[in-house]
């Protein structure tokens, strides 16, 4: 069996903010919540992916805005990755940090669908992981003539070339 890991993606405080909160927001830290428990009751090396932005933006590293949502706080044994693109693994040390832990397997979680998690599932595939998203733990914003709900659906059915696709009660991590 595959070492797998659980790589959750962006999920900080300026995502949730209210004058423009992510999409079924309540739904995903519930799901991601679920995710959490699944990995750590069968000791799953567990990734926080946290983007950086510029002074002044809502990712300022150091802010509010910028810490990884209360609810889904990383436990000691969790390691966090500081990022400032799109892809988790670019300018970062993730891939060494897998390669350490001989993590094989990526279960990918987070925000956004269309960005931060489309671009890390396609590297991750691309670098020969094998890729499961969880279908119902990530989400985006509404983006012109698309809803939220069809952007995530769009890249769960794309996604599928790059990983399983499969829904959170669909998760098994084992020892």
């Amino acid at each position: 069996m595959k070492k797998t890991a659980l790589v959750v993606i962006d999920v900080q405080n300026a995502m949730f903010m209210e004058e423009d909160p992510v999409y079924q927001g309540e739904v995903l830290i519930r799901n991601i919540k679920d995710l959490l428990a699944e990995a750590r009751s069968n000791k799953t090396p567990i990734f926080f992916i946290q983007h950086n932005e510029a002074v002044g933006q809502p990712l300022e590293k150091g802010s509010f805005g910028w810490k990884i949502h209360p609810e889904l706080a990383p436990a000691e044994q969790d390691t966090i990755i500081q990022k400032t693109t799109p892809d988790s693994f670019h300018k970062t040390d993730f891939e060494e940090q897998l390669k350490q832990r001989k993590i094989e397997h990526l279960v990918l979680a987070g925000i956004q669908t269309d960005i931060c998690v489309d671009t890390t599932c396609r590297r991750a595939f691309s670098m020969g992981y094998d890729v499961t998203l969880v279908a119902d733990a990530h989400s985006t914003w509404n983006s012109g003539s698309l809803s939220a709900q069809q952007i995530i659906n769009h890249h769960n059915g794309l996604l599928r070339w790059f990983s399983h696709v499969r829904k959170t009660s669909e998760i098994r991590f084992s020892e």
